[in-house]
């Protein structure tokens, strides 16, 4: 698999939306409807528990929870940050699942992080990781680094969206909480981190789907990161 790194990543995003046109809500829904598509092709036996922090990776995570219910599928949707907070895109697309009326709990500071996600896990199908994206580095904070323990020990397969939270995508080396999942659905191109040793154990099965930019646009940055090389 070709690679891209995380600043080219996003300069795919940025020159997608500022040269050709294209809404960052575009992109975001290729994005969640191409996962809600791998997903589907595996058994889906439960509720499929949908965690999500407060960046676009949350934003991938609504998405990916409208098109489910869409196609049938029962979710319930966590979120660890206030509403208030999320900005743009995935504020956007937290409205409208909360217009939609699709199951949201959302876990304030003086809860604990992890009681209702482990009663919710014991009889889901999948957990869907929207946690961390590809510009988190270093250790996850409280309490999304017990959120991540969580999921690991519950044994339900996990779907990462883009990275395994806990994973740095261009180094490899994983925190000490990082989520171990069964597939990895990461955008645009596959991360340089994805394949090292030490990251097999956490990524799972690495599929990698497109977003909607143009094939000229992601042509155009392998070459420049051949040549960076």
């Amino acid at each position: 698999m070709r690679t891209l790194n995380r600043q080219q990543v996003r300069d795919v995003d940025r020159r997608a939306i500022e040269e050709y046109g294209l809404s960052g809500l575009v992109l975001m829904e290729n994005a969640g409807r191409g996962v809600v598509d791998i997903l589907c092709r595996e058994e889906i036996s439960g509720e499929v528990v949908i965690c999500c922090g407060r960046g676009n990776n949350a934003g991938d995570g609504f998405v990916i929870a409208r098109h489910l219910d869409l196609r049938g599928h029962k979710v319930r949707v966590f979120l660890w940050s206030d509403p208030a907070m999320l900005t743009g895109d995935a504020a956007a697309n937290y409205a409208i699942i909360a217009r939609a009326r699709l199951p949201i709990e959302i876990i304030s500071p003086d809860d604990d992080p992890t009681a209702k996600l482990s009663s919710a896990l014991s009889g889901a199908g999948w957990g869907v990781d929207a946690l961390l994206g590809t510009g988190a580095t270093g250790e996850p904070r409280p309490p999304i680094d017990r959120v991540i323990d969580v999921l690991n020990a519950s044994r339900v397969p996990i779907l990462a969206v883009d990275l395994p939270s806990g994973l740095d995508c261009d180094t490899g080396q994983p925190a000490r909480h990082t989520i171990q999942a069964r597939i990895t659905c990461t955008f645009v191109a596959a991360k340089p981190g994805f394949f090292t040793v030490s990251a097999e154990q956490y990524t799972g099965r690495v599929e990698v789907l497109d977003i909607g930019a143009p094939r000229r646009l992601i042509d155009e940055m392998f070459v420049r990161a051949t040549a960076d090389d």
